[in-house]
């Protein structure tokens, strides 16, 4: 089957969508992974108010995602969420947690509540990342999908070698993004603290994603199969690697910002090199034929235009509102003269 314009467009602002989630909150997952660093409550209060203000929006993305995905795609939201049911039912209780952890934290003067929902905030900081890796990595070694493209998938089978190391490649990028992103938001002591872990962070990440890259070649070889009839399409995992080179180069030279950025680029490259090698597939079979593509999980070519429209419209006010919201609470975060976060909450 074909696959149109309307298609391909749509399963690239899916990719998009994701890739901005991913982006905006992979530090706030990966501040959730560092978080039990440290026992001093003050930084944990601060760490908390680094991301308060943009945590619930940074979560909107993931929402809007799942929405064009449901909307442009249905065959394959159907599937994925038939699927990987119990996965993304576990998922969807880390990430309330995660939340309520945030929220309630400080509205009792207990130790023990503290204790109670800091380690709740960490644990599902790092359990929701993993889980998302894991459905990335099953979704690109391929699923047992019928010719009815139904997969009938359990939570044990999913847990595969390949899909499991994917897992812990994305709970290390964002602990490495979210280290970057603490020591730009953060000064004074917790800076000098952070600032301690963000090199063993980023080589982390680097092991991990060196043990992907190889996985994904001898397992996974369809994914490479883009770049050896397309030679050109080299010069995207140049400047990943190349990005990823550049964040202990900037965090080296103190420049915070420029090494968030690069961590940022990290993450985009990340995702159209995982794209590249997915194209045009949405769900793969390990079946081959039954594979969900762009064009036999998509809607009709009527409701990808006026979707597309909606679209067109809707997503400058979103990039709007998160530009402004990310400006209004630039800068760090303050601290009063005993080193505690200055205001109320967290």
């Amino acid at each position: 089957m074909e696959i149109t314009w309307l298609q391909t467009t749509w399963w690239i602002l899916v990719g998009v969508l994701f890739t901005g989630y991913a982006i905006l909150d992979g530090f706030d997952l990966g501040i959730g992974g560092l978080f039990l660093l440290t026992k001093n409550d003050a930084h944990r209060q601060t760490m908390l108010r680094a991301i308060g203000p943009v945590w619930d929006g940074n979560e909107v993305w993931l929402i809007t995602a799942g929405g064009a995905l449901f909307a442009a795609f249905p065959m394959a939201y159907a599937t994925a969420f038939s699927g990987f049911y119990l996965a993304l039912i576990l998922l969807l209780f880390m990430l309330i947690f995660r939340a309520v952890s945030i929220e309630v934290r400080s509205a009792r003067d207990s130790a023990s509540w503290r204790k109670f929902w800091d380690f709740a905030f960490a644990g599902s900081s790092v359990v929701a990342p993993l889980i998302m890796g894991v459905a990335l990595g099953n979704i690109a070694i391929g699923v047992p999908l019928t010719e009815d493209h139904e997969y009938y998938g359990n939570l044990i089978a999913q847990l595969n070698p390949y899909s499991v190391l994917v897992g812990l490649t994305a709970v290390a990028l964002f602990v490495m993004h979210g280290s970057i992103y603490l020591v730009l938001k953060t000064s004074g002591e917790l800076n000098t603290f952070i600032r301690r872990w963000v090199r063993p962070a980023i080589l982390v990440f680097i092991f991990f994603y060196l043990a992907t890259t190889v996985a994904t070649l001898f397992f996974v070889p369809h994914m490479a199969q883009p770049f050896k009839e397309h030679p050109w399409l080299f010069v995207v995992p140049l400047l990943s690697v190349l990005a990823i080179a550049n964040v202990p180069r900037e965090i080296h030279h103190n420049r915070e910002w420029f090494a968030f950025l690069s961590s940022c680029f990290s993450i985009i490259f990340l995702m159209i090199l995982y794209g590249i090698g997915m194209f045009p597939d949405m769900i793969h079979s390990s079946i081959d034929g039954n594979s969900l593509n762009a064009a036999n999980a998509a809607s009709s070519e009527k409701t990808l235009t006026v979707m597309l429209t909606i679209a067109a419209i809707g997503m400058p006010l979103v990039l709007a509102y998160t530009a402004t919201i990310y400006w209004v609470f630039r800068g760090k975060v303050d601290v009063d003269e005993d080193g505690k976060p200055m205001g109320v909450g967290y």
